[in-house]
Formats: C-alpha cells, structure tokens, sequence
C-alpha cells in the first residue's frame, strides 16, 4: 500500500493529510507532529493566554480521535523526524517532548519510517537572539500550544506581576496585550526605531501610540542577557544595560521558516531558507513537496516567490499539497499578503506592498494618505480611520493599509480582492460598497483614498498603461 507522510501536525499538515484522506480513502496516511497538540489555531494563543479563550483544548479545530478514528489518519504526536533520505524515501524518526513518541502505540527509540510521497509542513522557527539565559525557566517564545499551556500555567498561578516582550511586530504586540489583559506590568522592547516593521510609518505611529496606553515602549533598544533576578522564581532582563526586574520574559523578535530537514538534502531555496515550491507545491525534490510557512509563495504583485507566513495560505497551500501528493489535481494561484492585526482597541491591517518594500522592487511608488472616519460623521460610536494606498505614479494599486478603532479589517479584505484583480486605483474609487451611516459614511474611506489617488495621478506618456 502507497504511504503519505506529513511533517508537523498544524495547519498545512493537517490540511494536507485530510485533503490526501479524501482524494484517495486507501491511501495510507501518516502525520508526525513533534508536539502534543495537532490542528490548532497557533494565532488564537494569545486569546488563550489572556483568558479569552478558556481552555487549550478550544483552540484544536478537531481533537486527535478525528483524525485518528474518523478519518484513518496515523496521527503521531511527540515523534519528530531527524531527518530525510531523499533518494531511499525514508525519514529519521526520533521522540520528542516528554521523550513518550507515539510510534504504533510503542514507546519510541529512534526509528525509520519510509514513505512514497512526503509532505513538509514544518512551519516556522522562532528567531532566538544570541544573548546568554534564554534558557531559564521563566523564558518563553509561544510558539507552540504545549508551550502557552505552561506559560497559561504561570500566569494562573498569580506570580507574574512583571514581564518583558521582546520584538513589537505582531505576535510581540498580541502577546503584550495578552499579558496585560493577564494583569502583568509589561515592557516591550524592539530593537528597530518603531513598531510593525510591516506598515509604513504613518500607521506604525497609530500602532506605537496604542500600545505606549497600556505598556512601556523602548525602541532602538537590545536585549543583552536574561538573568536569575534576586526573588525566588524572578529575573533580570539586561536591556542596552539597563537592569529591568521581571517574573517572565517573552521572546517574539520574528520567526525564520523551519527548513533545515529540506536544506539538508538539497531542496531548492531562497536566501532567507523560504523552500521553493510550484503551484502544485512540489519541492525540487522528487516525490517531496512542502506547504505553510516553511514555503516561498508566488507573490501576485511582485510577480515573484516571497516569504508571507500567514495562516490563510497554510490552509490552503496545505490542501493543495495533500491532494495533488495523493494523486488528485489542484494548484494555488498565490498571496498578495493581506493580514490584521489587534493592537489593543485598534485594528491595524495590511496587504500587499508597503511603500519602502515597492520602491525596493524597483517600482515607482508612491503613497497616498486619507484620514477618513468608520461611521457617517453624525452617527454615534464612530472614529478616525486613516487609509493608505500605495500605488504607481500612473495608477496601479500595489497595496494598501489601515489603521482605526473600527473597520480596517473589514476593508483592507476590498483591498485585497482589487489586488487579485488587478485594478487601478480609478478603477478601485468606481466600485459599488455598501454604506449605511452605522457601518460606512456615504463615501468609504477606502473610496475617499482611492479618488484622493486618482486625482494625484501623473498623466500617461506615449506607451504608458
């Protein structure tokens, strides 16, 4: 019988091997997950750590016996692979966790596992930085269920009164308000000038604001060590050498994708170790191919394959893998980036291109702003809401952004539809939303921006389009 292996049991994995399930019911499906969760929502976890959500277990679209019972799926948690035989088809097997792997029901010593067609879904790492004490106990980087399951034990426990988060992108600034909303004192600190790398500086500042309401900000600063603090279970985080006393310190300074199995035996990469993939997510590896956020995607406005770690195309990259590896037929046609943010009361949101990361492309960008308001202007409980565009001088729509109280998240998903559809910012100012003055003025700020762009633009020369 014809075996499907999958590496890691989140998003991808699991879509992969249901996918592969569906598309052919005899095939033999295999699932190693390193730890003792499969199929949850990594990007709940902050919710969880607040108590927003209440229990681990809410985060878990299915529990394993689904997988396992339901769906004849060999879900094997605790049990990492070491490492790929690409040309025998044959992967390492190892214990991982608790050192309780969950080969065939056997407590498990290293072990081969040969397969026909393999899936890597590995995810993303982590960036660690390299300062001393990032092993203490009192040390985290979330970014794992088991791990925020012990993290979540702490903060129930009543003895974190202080923690320091480190890097403010977005899963520092999620965790800081987890923290906060946990009752904990934090300070964040972000090695960068500002926070959100991601947005351009007008909406950054919007977000820097926000978080400076419930929380220390130290920008351009550096985490020098982490220490055992003079209290029973306490620490000392060095900052740029500056002694800050804390309970917990949270390492979120970014994640790198989780590669090295496919780097190792010559799976085609880019510079940052993204695994290249085509539209059915094949890898250059025969019989091998790769999904989630340890994959280069074709990026539909750079016209080229990018690193967007983001939970939508885990999903589907995920499905595609596992049904074309198990013989059926799909493609994925690829991002343009979209993804939001809650930053305390504010909403921030993003897709496609920023300005610096246009202009970097060599394109000839420019930015246009519009401060517009969530609600008509005499209707209660509205607020500010500021667009950007980003687009050419002649008019295409390379991306956009938003940051406000209310509504960014809803539109910035108008943005995104546009950028898969190729349009101009004429042709985004033309569209027909929908307006009623408790959801949108008579004029959607995204409508507001896009005439605000089109009037600015440069007239077409001879050739332009």
């Amino acid at each position: 019988m014809a075996q499907l292996v999958v590496i890691g049991g989140g998003a991808a994995g699991m879509s992969a091997a249901s996918a592969a399930r569906r598309v052919d019911p005899a095939l033999e499906v295999v699932v190693c997950e390193a730890g003792g969760f499969a199929a949850y929502g990594m990007c709940g976890i902050p919710y969880y750590l607040s108590g927003v959500v209440p229990e681990a277990e809410d985060l878990l679209a299915y529990p394993p016996s689904e997988f396992r019972e339901r769906r004849g799926i060999d879900l094997r948690l605790h049990t990492r692979v070491t490492g790929i035989d690409s040309a025998a088809r044959k992967l390492r097997l190892s214990p991982a966790g608790h050192g309780k792997g969950e080969i065939h029901g056997r407590p498990a010593a290293d072990q081969v596992l040969g397969y026909d067609a393999l899936v890597v879904a590995s995810g993303a790492d982590p960036v660690r930085p390299p300062v001393p004490g990032l092993g203490e106990r009192r040390v985290f980087a979330i970014r794992s269920l088991d791990e925020a399951v012990e993290l979540r034990k702490l903060l129930a426990s009543g003895t974190v009164r202080r923690a320091v988060v480190v890097g403010a992108g977005y899963i520092g600034l999620e965790t800081a308000e987890a923290l906060v909303g946990a009752g904990a004192d934090v300070d964040v600190v972000e090695a960068l000038p500002r926070v959100l790398g991601s947005v351009d500086e007008p909406v950054a500042a919007l977000a820097q604001a926000e978080l400076e309401r419930h929380a220390r900000l130290r920008l351009g600063a550096r985490l020098d060590a982490v220490d055992m603090g003079g209290t029973p279970g306490g620490l000392t985080a060095v900052v740029d050498g500056t002694e800050i006393a804390t309970d917990l310190v949270v390492i979120a300074a970014g994640v790198r994708p989780a590669t090295d199995l496919l780097i190792q035996v010559g799976a085609e990469h880019l510079p940052d170790r993204s695994v290249v993939v085509d539209e059915q997510m094949r890898t250059s590896l025969p019989g091998v191919f790769a999904a989630g956020d340890a994959v280069a995607l074709p990026h539909l406005v750079l016209g080229g394959p990018a690193w967007v770690p983001l939970g939508p195309a885990a999903n589907k990259t995920g499905r595609v893998a596992g049904t074309v590896a198990a013989g059926g037929t799909a493609s994925f046609r690829g991002v343009v980036g979209t993804a939001v943010v809650k930053v305390f009361d504010l909403e921030v949101a993003r897709t496609g291109l920023g300005l610096a990361e246009a202009q970097a492309a060599g394109l000839d960008a420019v930015a246009t702003d519009v401060v517009s308001r969530s609600r008509a202007k005499y209707y209660p409980g509205g607020s500010p809401l500021h667009v950007r565009l980003v687009h050419t001088r002649d008019g295409r729509l390379l991306g956009g952004q938003l940051a406000g109280r209310e509504g960014a998240a809803k539109r910035v998903d108008v943005l995104a539809a546009a950028l898969h559809a190729r349009f101009t910012v004429a042709d985004l100012a033309a569209l027909d939303l929908s307006y009623a003055p408790p959801f949108a003025p008579v004029y959607d700020p995204v409508l507001a921006a896009a005439n605000q762009a089109a009037r600015g633009l440069a007239p077409l020369t001879a050739g332009g389009s």
